[in-house]
């Protein structure tokens, strides 16, 4: 069955760095677009990058200049460099893409938190 599997999640300290993975297995339909979402406490689950298949990337405009979102198809794998943290970046981040046949899968999720 499919499973993604996140992983680097922690706490950080404001200005610090992390880096996610997502690693994808099970479909058996290629793999199209792949992304990131976040969910703060009380707040609805948001869009923080995207990447297609050719690489063709989007970010949230809150995210722009500090996260990075890459993927290496061969591993079905995806991550996000998350640099120069702030605290409203705390959040349950978690990992989707979406087959061939537009079926969307999503991750369990895991947390980030950014603190002193």
């Amino acid at each position: 069955h499919v499973q993604l599997v996140e992983s680097g999640g922690g706490l950080v300290q404001p200005g610090g760095s992390l880096r996610l993975s997502c690693a994808a297995s099970g479909s058996r339909f290629s793999i199209n677009a792949m992304g990131w979402y976040r969910q703060a406490p009380g707040k609805q689950r948001e869009l923080v990058a995207r990447i297609t298949s050719n690489g063709s990337t989007n970010y949230a405009d809150s995210v722009k200049g500090r996260i990075t979102i890459s993927r290496d198809n061969a591993k079905n794998t995806m991550y996000l460099q998350m640099n120069s943290l702030k605290p409203e970046d705390t959040a349950v981040y978690y990992c989707n893409f979406e087959n061939s046949v537009r079926r969307i899968y999503w991750g369990q999720g895991t947390q980030v938190t950014v603190s002193s």
